[in-house]
This record gives C-alpha cells, structure tokens and sequence, in this order.
C-alpha cells in the first residue's frame, strides 16, 4: 500500500536532520563517524591553569603540546591526518572553570580528545570520562586514576588501594643523603585534597624506602599564602629526633609557597635537605629572591632532565624551539608536561589505525606499551592503576640545575 505523501516529506526531513547532526558533530561521510574527526583532521584541545591567584602558572604547558602535534603534523600527521589542535583552555584553577572549559571543549568545539590537562583541579573528570572523551594529561590527581577514557601521561602518581607509588623520591633522596636508614623526612603540603593526599602517600613511600616520617602535615591554607611561616619551621624544626631538625624536609606544594617555606627554613638556619616536586624552571631564577630561597634544593622530576643528552631530548629541545619561532627559550617542567601529554595520545592514536573512533583508541590503548621515552618504558592500562616509576632528582647549585640523582625506573610499591 502506498504510503502517504507527508510520511514520505517527513521521513525525508528526518534524514535531512540527522545528516546536519552527523555534520555539526565533526563527522565526515568521507571520514570517520567520531566526534571531532573527519577525513583529514583530528580535534584535540587542552585545559591548563594559564592564571592563578598566587601568579603561579602553567601556561607553557601548552606550548610542550604545540611543540608535539606540529611535528606530527610535519612528518604527516596521524594516519594520514592532522591533528586540529585548538590551544588550551584556562582554568584558573578554579573547579567551575575547569567543568566549564571541559563542557566547551565537547559540547562547542567538539573536540576528539582533550590533551593536555594540567590542573590541581579536575573537577571537569567525571563529565569528559562519561562523555566518553579520550583526556592524557599531568596524572597528579585522583582522577587520572581509574576512569576508563583518562590517562596520565606517565601513569597514576596518587593510587588508590590496589595500586601502586612510585618510589623515585624516596629512594633518590636516599641517595643523596646516604642511604636511608637512621634518617627522619618531614612532609609538609597545602590544606586541600589535592595535599591531604600528597601527605597520605609520601608518608608511605618514605617509610617503606627506610625513613622515619617525623612530620606529616597538610596545614598550610591552599588558597591565602601565609605571610610568617614561623608557625611551620618551629614545628619542622623541632620534630626530628630528640626534638631536633630532620634530616630533608620535603614540601608537596606549588612554587609560591616553596619560597616562602624554604626562605623560612634557611633563615632559621636549616642546613638539611630540601625538596620539592615544582620548582624545575629556569624562568624562576630571574629574581635574587627565588634563586636564594631555591638555591641546594633537590628537586623530583618525572621525565628525563634537560641536562640529559638522549636522542628523545635533544628532540624535544628541537621541538620546542620550531614551536617558539625558531627561538631558544627557557625550558620548564610544564612544557615536557604538555609535550608528553600530547606524546601518548599521538602514540595511542597512531595504534589505532585509519578508523578512528573512541571504540578503536579505547582498544589501541588496551594493549599499548612502548619503551625508552623521556618518561621512560609505558604501558596501558598499566598506568590507570600506577606510575610508570621513573624519575631523576635535580639540585639547583649556584644559579644553574645539575643532575643530583639520574634518571631511573625504580621497583613500585603497593599502595593501601
């Protein structure tokens, strides 16, 4: 029987919707279904705190990216396409504003996938993984830690119970001060999660690596910097043995709160050692301030140092540079963050072939690994549940870095 003629005009009009739809939505008829892909191009974007209240600032994270998607796009993308990538959004830090670039980035550009994120705010997590939105970034919340579509971009570095913590700080400041048996550690952080956390963890690995924790404390208020410290170093300084200082002081905090701590410390006269996990960045020692208070602190990283002469550095500094015109900049902690964010996605991406679809990326990083990058050997979904445990200690001696532990991949502990 002949269906009637204003069916067949709505049926019609119904297609007509649909394929916009498919359109808007970033879909190609000559290229892949997903959200942000076409036959040619892939749309990435990132979130980053570009601003914060305390003037501490991750911004160049974005260029590491940049610096990493241009020489993909140079040697001819990822299978055959381009990667799209939008810059990053600013958070300022602020929970809101990180959900709020998140929902843009989805829901307005359309994005494939979000990389770099790095933030001490994730608040944007639970609404990317159910949108189901591949996201690599800095893996220094909880929220890299478990969720199926997030990945940091070495591993989960705050673990829950039945994971595992990378021992590169503890044992590298065994190193430095001799081995750790018969020493004391006192670990300080901000008053936010993001430090309670910190505080939980640290004390963990320090003590399973042979230090005793005197100190463990999450007491600084993570949102007004303190202007007299002298409450905290009187504390730190009498919680060592007998009531005497401890042997490294180890603070879980951003690089604002670092110089004031440490300033404290050394006026009070602490001849310990100190460290922190931030302040690796050249930019810092421009002030006679920052580089006095910086000055013998052994700082952790997570990649390969600077000062390393690897194939995969002298890349990333070959990178860096096409992607700041041709100029020799500064490097920063936060530009090998955005560089290695964008690293694994481009690797994960690659593996999962000309159909890209979140389906064909969730596969590619189910069985993915490789080895010898400047975050060393990786490994998914190994680094949903753990770090990759890589790491080098650097100590800032007379204005100028120096390699005081190299980089090595040391045995994880489990975590509980």
């Amino acid at each position: 029987m002949p269906r009637p003629l204003g069916t067949i005009a709505a049926a019609f009009a119904l297609l007509l919707v649909t394929a916009c739809n498919s359109a808007s939505s970033g879909g190609s008829t000559t290229g892949s279904s997903a959200r942000g892909v076409t036959a040619d191009t892939i749309k990435v974007g990132g979130i980053v705190s570009m601003t914060t209240a305390s003037g501490y600032s991750k911004k160049d994270t974005d260029l590491g990216a940049k610096a990493r998607y241009d020489r993909a796009n140079a040697e001819g993308g990822v299978n055959g396409r381009r990667i799209d990538y939008l810059g990053a959004e600013d958070d300022g830090q602020d929970p809101a504003k990180n959900l709020a670039a998140a929902r843009k980035l989805v829901q307005q550009d359309k994005v494939f996938a979000v990389s770099p994120m790095s933030s001490v705010t994730f608040a944007g997590a639970d609404f990317l993984n159910g949108q189901k939105v591949p996201t690599v970034g800095w893996g220094t919340l909880p929220s890299f830690c478990g969720p199926a579509y997030i990945y940091g971009f070495n591993g989960c570095l705050v673990p829950t119970p039945g994971g595992t913590l990378n021992q590169t700080w503890p044992e590298g400041l065994a190193t430095v001060l001799g081995g750790a048996r018969g020493k004391s550690v006192a670990l300080i952080a901000g008053d936010n999660d993001a430090g309670k956390f910190g505080i939980r963890t640290f004390t963990q690995g320090f003590k399973a690596a042979g230090f005793q924790v005197s100190y463990a404390k999450a007491a600084v208020p993570a949102t007004s910097m303190p202007s007299d410290w002298s409450a905290y170093t009187k504390e730190i300084l009498r919680s060592g043995p007998g009531g005497g200082a401890p042997d490294a002081v180890v603070s879980v905090m951003q690089t604002p709160y670092n110089i004031g701590l440490f300033t404290a410390l050394k006026r009070s006269g602490y001849k310990g050692v100190i460290s922190d996990p931030t302040d690796y960045d050249p930019g810092l020692l421009a002030k006679d301030a920052t580089r006095q208070a910086l000055d013998g602190v052994h700082v952790l990283l997570q990649f390969q140092p600077f000062e390393a002469d690897s194939p995969a550095m002298r890349q990333f500094k070959a990178d860096i540079k096409q992607a700041a015109g041709g100029k020799d900049v500064p490097l920063n902690m936060h530009m090998l963050t955005g560089y290695m964010s964008a690293d694994l996605f481009l690797a994960i991406a690659a593996r999962a072939g000309k159909d890209l679809t979140v389906d064909s990326f969730q596969k590619a990083a189910a069985g993915f690994s490789d080895t010898g990058t400047l975050v060393g050997d990786r490994a998914e979904p190994k680094g949903q549940k753990e770090s990759f445990g890589c790491g080098a200690l650097v100590r800032l001696t007379n204005g100028r870095y120096e390699v005081a532990v190299p980089f090595k991949c040391y045995p994880p502990i489990p975590f509980g």
